[in-house]
């Protein structure tokens, strides 16, 4: 599912969706879902979009190609006017709806949805395995979550067998969720339960019945959190899936840029070097980084790059960066760029007083996100310190704490902000 506006992710989902949004240097978030679909042996797999998705489109395409005898395929299914439909998906059940004749189901398959936006790794055949012991018609993924982390989030109550008793989209009601935090019977199934009380929140991931998919998807009905799940509550087998791991939703501004920080840990939460779960993106044959005189401490440097005489602290630098003598970076997500600049491209911008692509000499830069494609001068100085959040011009805006300078952004040299 990949069919959201991003709001909170803007300006990063200013020209591209959520899923297309760039991950830990070399990566896509879509990226996720589907390695983990196909880590699981799950190779059917249809991407539902909606909102600026030409990128996304050009990413999948590039990255996922099957051979002719596997039987596999990564299918893109954009919003598209019908007979029975000419409008926008309207949630994420109707962006399944309008695609059900697309999928040739029986009423004995099973239909797995993923949310296209968050960090994870998780063997899918054990939440099948689940749903099927249960003999379940609907199961959802939950984690848990101390009750202060789960604004947000649906929250679910479960009998001990994990059946479903109560759902509750989003409650913003500090007694209503006080009513949703499980008890020992539920926290003492994973081996590392929060400390803190905790609630059960829905993770975005469903195992349907076919049969049931399709009864529960002919009413009018938009979105599975806030309507068709509530309302299949007391009418069919409604089940819990507990996951007892990592998992970021990376619904905003400061969820993406910590969860990229994080990367940079010896011992990250999320590890991108399980060689048994890999996660799979656009096969670039980029040249290996060059790495001249600099000074370096949970960095993470991605292929293609060229970084000179610079200091880098706790940051993740995409593709194709190039960084200039002297520079200081400290906690920047640096997204890279699409393709290198020629030596005549260099020669026109230098000739015209303009920054070349990536950054400049004599740069100190901190708590940044610097989005593909900018072209940042020399001696400049950008902070998000003393900015109010929301604070924004044409090439720059802090959120969330965080300053971002934008796609394709060009930022002359002795900027300070």
């Amino acid at each position: 599912m990949g069919g959201g506006r991003g709001t909170r992710l803007s300006p990063l989902t200013k020209l591209r969706c959520k899923p297309a949004v760039p991950l830990a240097g070399k990566y896509r978030l879509g990226d996720i879902p589907i390695s983990n679909c196909l880590n699981s042996g799950l190779n059917n797999i249809f991407v539902l979009t909606q909102f600026n998705t030409a990128s996304l489109h050009r990413h999948i395409q590039e990255s996922y190609k099957f051979d002719a005898f596997g039987g596999g395929f990564v299918d893109i299914m954009a919003a598209e006017q019908t007979e029975g439909s000419d409008g926008w998906y309207q949630g994420t059940a109707d962006a399944v709806r309008q695609n059900m004749s697309h999928f040739d189901l029986n009423d004995e398959d099973l239909v797995l949805i993923l949310s296209g936006d968050q960090l994870y790794r998780m063997d899918l055949n054990q939440l099948v395995e689940e749903h099927r012991a249960h003999s379940a018609d609907v199961t959802i993924a939950g984690t848990l979550l101390p009750k202060e982390e789960v604004t947000g989030l649906g929250l679910m109550k479960v009998k001990e067998n994990l059946e479903i008793e109560e759902f509750v989209e989003k409650p913003t009601d500090s007694k209503v969720i006080d009513g949703l935090v499980v008890g020992e019977k539920v926290t003492d199934r994973v081996e590392n339960p929060p400390e803190a009380a905790s609630c059960l929140a829905n993770m975005g991931i469903y195992v349907f019945n076919a049969k049931i998919l399709e009864k529960a998807l002919s009413s009018q009905e938009t979105d599975f959190g806030k309507e068709i799940i509530p309302g299949l509550l007391g009418k069919c087998a409604l089940y819990s899936y507990i996951y007892d791991g990592y998992w970021e939703d990376i619904g905003t501004v400061g969820a993406f840029f910590d969860a990229n920080l994080r990367l940079t840990d010896p011992v990250p939460p999320f590890n991108f070097f399980d060689a048994q779960h890999p996660v799979y993106t656009h096969a670039r044959y980029l040249p290996a980084a060059k790495i001249n005189s600099c000074v370096m401490d949970r960095a993470i440097i991605s292929d293609g790059c060229i970084v000179t005489g610079a200091t880098i602290t706790r940051s993740v630098i995409g593709i194709r960066s190039v960084i200039g003598s002297g520079s200081e970076l400290d906690h920047v997500v640096m997204m890279g760029a699409d393709s290198f600049q020629t030596l005549e491209d260099i020669t026109e911008a230098q000739k015209a007083g303009n920054p070349t692509m990536g950054i400049g000499s004599g740069c100190k830069i901190e708590n940044a996100i610097l989005d593909k494609d900018c072209c940042i001068g020399d001696d400049c100085e950008l902070s998000p310190d003393g900015k109010e959040d929301l604070w924004e011009t044409d090439t720059m805006m802090v959120r969330d704490g965080v300053l971002i300078v934008k796609k394709d952004a060009v930022i002359p040299s002795g900027t300070k902000i």
